[in-house]
């Protein structure tokens, strides 16, 4: 009953003073003369709230604010997060953009491939993320684009992340074609890692997969230069030749000298390499060497693979890089 007294009272007024220029007087007015982000803390009272708009300058009185908001606003609380205010807006806008929750979307890409090491650095460089967090486990992340508020924990993010390689995984391993040639989910995650980091072509996942899975298959060894630079760089790039010694070297990830897949993954595969891994290209091929061109040429016998690292060679050589 207050309000609707208070209310007849304004109206009255506004009558006799004329509406447009009464209500500015006793209201004041929004003042946003470019788009501006604003922060509302969790926890913050309308007032502050009011308070704050008006130390920034956007509105003209914090106490109009209030007043108009207990007239005209609805008793919706207001919603924590950053909005964005844009010239034009009045107050009564305002408070509905505080009300309705519509904050500022943020977004981090992690990309395909992309090591956790390296997934855990750029979580760590995005700024307006909050808290710490571990390095993940490495296969644990899907690549793509997440969207997060200004304030968000990195725990929250990479958990967001976790949940959709989880689903995802979950979701191609029901879509399993009879010709896979890992036996658990565990193993799609793996070889589907070795996939990610050996193709730089889309089209090409499949095929790779193929040749992998028949390795696989006739118990060879898999021989993916990715498995030997793992366990140096954690997936980072590594910046030189591999040594021979690298190569010879025996542990949980080579697979020039490991029978079968790695021990774990060596890097975060997207969907689409998760796919190629359970629904593999039907072919003999059991090798591959550059072509030049990103992508590879493939081989069923090792004769026909020896012509085409000889290929391979020779273009090497013509580009200077021999």
């Amino acid at each position: 009953m207050k309000r609707i007294g208070l209310l007849l009272v304004v109206l009255i007024a506004a009558t006799l003073g004329g509406g447009a220029l009464f209500a500015s007087s006793v209201f004041g007015a929004a003042t946003i003369e470019e788009e501006t982000s604003f922060l509302i803390p969790s926890g913050s009272s309308l007032r502050s709230v009011a308070n704050a708009l008006e130390g920034e300058g956007l509105i003209v009185s914090a106490d109009g604010f209030l007043l108009r908001a207990r007239l005209f606003g609805s008793s919706d609380p207001i919603q924590a997060g950053e909005f964005m205010l844009t010239p034009g807006m009045d107050q009564g806008e305002i408070l509905t953009a505080f009300q309705s929750g519509d904050v500022i979307r943020h977004f981090v890409t992690i990309p395909e491939g992309m090591p956790s090491i390296l997934v855990y650095e750029r979580l760590l460089a995005t700024d307006l993320l909050t808290g710490d967090v571990e390095v993940p486990p490495e296969g644990s992340i899907l690549p793509n684009t997440y969207a997060y508020e200004r304030g968000a924990t990195r725990a929250s993010v990479l958990a967001q992340m976790q949940r959709a390689m989880d689903l995802a995984l979950a979701e191609e391993w029901a879509k399993r074609a009879p010709n896979t040639a890992v036996e658990t989910m565990r193993d799609a995650l793996i070889l589907a890692s070795i996939v990610e980091k050996e193709t730089g072509k889309p089209e090409e996942r499949r095929m790779v997969a193929g040749l992998y899975s028949n390795r696989v298959r006739t118990g060879m060894l898999l021989q993916a230069d990715p498995t030997i630079i793992y366990p140096i760089t954690k997936g980072k790039p590594l910046g030189r030749r591999i040594r021979q010694s690298e190569i010879a070297a025996v542990n949980g990830y080579n697979t020039y000298t490991r029978v079968g897949l790695p021990e774990g993954p060596i890097t975060n595969p997207g969907r689409e390499s998760l796919a190629a891994v359970l629904d593999p290209a039907a072919t003999s091929a059991l090798f591959m060497v550059a072509d030049g061109t990103g992508g590879h040429k493939f081989a069923d016998t090792i004769e026909e693979h020896n012509a085409n690292v000889e290929v391979w060679y020779r273009l090497r050589r013509e580009r200077g890089e021999m």
